[in-house]
């Protein structure tokens, strides 16, 4: 579902992508973005540090001139790939989404897990890629990963089971087992670093992580 293609109501639902603290980076973005004929889809909400963001679920806007993006500062920047992320492009939502995935900024976090949740391979493994420190407990981003998966469950639990039935439909028959599958890998390790943030179990919507 798309939202009205108004002008002024398409800037209010980008703008809700990120914390109010944000705002005027967010316009400067906005500002240099070409219009689209087409609204984004209807957006998804999550709860980040404490606050609600409604990211859209995809972007039809053609991408900005390198001399715009330039112009931006490196704030305006990082919150012109995470939009971007949610492209309708396969291949122009994994460029931008290189640039945010080794982002500290808790903003971005859910930009990043909903990306989990795509059947494209290439893109999980740029996600991978990106999250070295997932895996490693104490880390900053297993803290930063962990703190959002604990506090969007529902949001996770969806994420898991389109991870799963993207493996069952595109990637079964090279990855015979969930557990080898790049996207249950990734899965695994948020699910540990979320378990390592509240000291409790999840509860789990993909297969158990054994191998064969």
């Amino acid at each position: 579902m798309q939202v009205q293609r108004d002008p002024a109501n398409v800037a209010h639902v980008l703008a809700a992508a990120f914390p109010p603290r944000l705002a005027g980076d967010v316009r400067r973005v906005l500002a240099v973005m070409p219009e689209s004929v087409t609204a984004p889809m209807t957006p998804f909400e999550v709860e980040v540090q404490g606050e609600t963001v409604a990211i859209p679920s995809r972007l039809y806007n053609e991408e900005p001139g390198a001399e715009c993006a330039r112009a931006l500062s490196e704030t305006q920047q990082m919150v012109l790939h995470c939009l971007y992320s949610r492209h309708h492009d396969g291949r122009v939502r994994q460029r931008h989404l290189e640039r945010i995935v080794a982002s500290g900024e808790p903003w971005a976090v859910p930009f990043v897990v909903q990306s989990v949740g795509e059947h494209v391979l290439e893109i999980i493994t740029s996600i991978a890629q990106g999250l070295p420190g997932l895996a490693e407990p104490g880390s900053a981003q297993r803290r930063l990963y962990g703190e959002f998966i604990a506090r969007n469950p529902a949001f996770f639990a969806r994420t898991e089971r389109r991870v799963v039935s993207y493996w069952s439909c595109y990637h079964r028959r090279e990855y015979g087992a969930f557990g080898t599958y790049p996207g249950g890998v990734l899965l695994e390790a948020m699910r540990a670093a979320a378990v390592e943030q509240v000291g409790t179990r999840l509860p789990r919507n993909t297969p158990p992580p054994r191998v064969g």
